[in-house]
């Protein structure tokens, strides 16, 4: 998404060096958090951040827009988005403006992905996904100069392909330094370490996968090393497996398993009708993941066979800056590259107690609880497995899930019409105290839920009758915020 002028007003001004008049760098006046680190270079056809314009006495590229010149830059771009390849190439050719908004790679990104090319099993990668598609010679770069093009849209997402990771992810808070193990027991999982995220370091080295796997022998390898997306391509895989013919699980031949320490996945009770559970990610560097939680309230454990990741990673009621999250949690709004915010927010969500960061290494295990919030980017090109799974201690959200958010349930086949009932069901056949220990529990939060309700619109109800009654509530206000639910148990948890 593009923020606006309002969100952009409310949170940190980005900086960073920029191009003058002359094609010399000036500094922004706003100091910089994030100095130390290679700067940004200037942008290879010369366009500059919106705000140089009133530092420049001469044309302006955009006076020769004619009639789309009452378009702001971000509805301009989105109406190049409807384009096909013949007609961008062609409106590039009309003016410097429109050939600066015409080349910009992330729209044809969106026409390689939808065409023929995308469709192949290999291909050459050239450089850009413009050069790609058109198979344009890399030893000709275009040489038109559009140091007149004075636009944020066109600039940001050059900035954000072109900083350097290391600023955000060293010198993380020893406050906030995911916890890190060699390994741990069930035992100790269950007891302590269900609801927190941490990283087993010495676990998945006798895997096969991890010893033989590598990024040249998985991918188009050129576009590891050679990509300067903003937001490059992470690819998810969910039948990995059964391409690759694999086995999974400690048997002969198997190319990777469990931990150990995570105990049983309930959701294997389903067999064949669990949802989708498990991906091959491959990613360069900079790809990665903005914020989420995972599925179906499912925990999850990431494991890096090359590379390395950052995490940040919070709670899950936590208000995590510059996310915004819709009353019923179905809808998430966050910048749209990882690069952006950690530009404008990272600074201000380290500061929080409850934020958790981390960077997990090959050879290394990340546990990401059920509900919390996290956002991963590759340091450097990778390949990592990773497993949503329900434990044992995390049935009661599970269960919540599944039965109050039916709309935001993921990852089954269409033929699951219910999997509630299914897994209820699933459950008394094989854990039935386990399964009434958690509808106990989740009864108990469903009779939460209704008294935060009844002391919301006043209401009370007589104990000798069962008519509620209306109560003058003066001088009391009530709001619904996101996780009312998730912040009682943690406040019950910090409180034990």
């Amino acid at each position: 998404m593009f923020l606006s002028n309002e969100q952009r007003q409310t949170t940190t001004m980005l900086s960073f060096e920029a191009n003058d008049i002359n094609g010399s760098q000036i500094m922004t006046d706003t100091p910089d958090p994030l100095a130390a680190g290679p700067s940004v270079p200037p942008h290879p056809l010369g366009i500059k951040p919106l705000g140089n314009k009133y530092f420049h006495n001469g044309k302006n590229a955009r006076d020769h827009l004619g009639s789309l010149q009452v378009l702001p830059d971000e509805m301009l771009m989105q109406l190049l988005e409807f384009l096909d390849q013949h007609a961008l190439r062609l409106l590039g050719y009309t003016c410097r403006f429109l050939f600066a908004h015409c080349i910009s790679d992330d729209l044809w990104k969106s026409i390689f992905l939808e065409s023929e090319l995308a469709n192949q099993s290999s291909f050459e990668w050239l450089g850009t996904w413009r050069a790609t598609l058109l198979s344009l010679p890399q030893d000709q770069p275009i040489q038109i100069d559009c140091g007149d093009v004075f636009s944020d849209v066109l600039h940001r997402p050059f900035v954000c392909s072109n900083i350097s990771l290391q600023r955000f992810t060293a010198n993380i808070p020893a406050r906030n330094e995911i916890d890190r193990f060699k390994d741990l027991s069930y035992a100790e999982f269950a007891e302590k370490w269900s609801t927190k995220p941490f990283i087993l370091t010495k676990y998945i080295q006798s895997w096969p996968a991890y010893q033989s796997w590598s990024v040249e022998k998985l991918l188009e390898y050129q576009y590891m090393i050679n990509s300067h997306d903003e937001s490059p391509l992470y690819l998810f895989d969910r039948k990995f497996a059964e391409k690759m013919g694999l086995q999974v699980g400690k048997e002969e031949g198997a190319a990777y398993w469990k931990p150990d320490c995570f105990g049983s996945d309930l959701f294997e009770l389903l067999g064949p009708a669990r949802p989708a559970h498990r991906w091959l990610i491959i990613g360069p560097e900079r790809s990665g993941s903005t914020f989420h939680k995972d599925p179906n309230a499912t925990s999850a454990w990431n494991a890096v066979i090359r590379g390395a990741k950052y995490w940040i990673m919070f709670p899950p009621a936590a208000e995590v800056p510059g996310v915004y999250v819709s009353q019923d949690n179905s809808e998430v709004t966050s910048p749209l590259s990882i690069a952006e915010w950690l530009l404008e927010f990272q600074a201000e969500a380290r500061k929080l107690p409850q934020c958790r960061e981390g960077i997990c290494r090959a050879g290394e295990v990340l546990h990401v609880p059920s509900g919390w919030w996290h956002l991963v980017v590759n340091m450097e090109a990778g390949i990592a497995l990773t497993q949503n799974f329900v434990p044992k201690s995390h049935l009661p959200e599970v269960l919540c899930f599944l039965k109050d958010k039916p709309e935001q349930i993921s990852g089954f086949t269409r033929d699951i019409v219910d999997p509630y009932s299914l897994f209820v069901a699933r459950l008394r056949e094989e854990y039935p105290d386990l399964l009434e220990d958690g509808l106990r529990q989740l009864a108990d939060r469903q009779a939460q839920k209704k008294r935060r309700w009844d002391l919301a619109v006043g209401n009370t109800v007589n104990e000798d009758e069962d008519e509620p009654h209306k109560k003058n509530s003066t001088g009391f206000s009530f709001g619904f915020g996101f996780g009312d639910e998730e912040k009682d148990e943690e406040e019950n948890e910090i409180s034990q």
